[in-house]
């Protein structure tokens, strides 16, 4: 397993945008799959955005697709995800997430590291 750190989230009004990013130590990030993944209060933890191991491979949930980039700097062995145009609907808690037992997943299921969650609050 990889240890992850999420930061950059905070309060931003709607329309507005924000960079998460999720440092890691440990392994070599880019040797895994890495995910965004959010859950908001009284709802189930959803899949965000994904990158393949080798990065060739991007994935994105319907809701952001056009809006939230997902990158990476392996040298900073860090993962990034930029959110624009943000509505109150993307108000939650975003986790990001690795695992190297597949080459590329959107399902929260396959992944076996967790950063703790960094909060997003997007207002009206």
């Amino acid at each position: 397993q990889v240890n992850l750190v999420e930061s950059g989230g905070g309060l931003v009004q709607a329309g507005g945008s924000l960079r998460l990013v999720c440092a890691a130590s440990g392994r070599t990030f880019s040797s895994y799959v890495r995910g965004w993944f959010r859950q908001a209060p009284g709802k189930e933890r959803e899949f965000v955005a994904a990158l393949s191991r080798s990065g060739g491979r991007t994935g994105y949930a319907d809701s952001v697709q056009g809006r939230f980039t997902i990158s990476r700097d392996n040298v900073k062995n860090t993962l990034y995800l930029q959110m624009n145009s943000l509505t109150p609907a993307d108000t939650a808690v975003y986790s990001c997430a690795a695992t190297s037992r597949l080459s590329y997943s959107g399902s929260y299921a396959d992944y076996d590291s967790w950063g703790p969650g960094t909060q997003v609050t997007v207002s009206s």
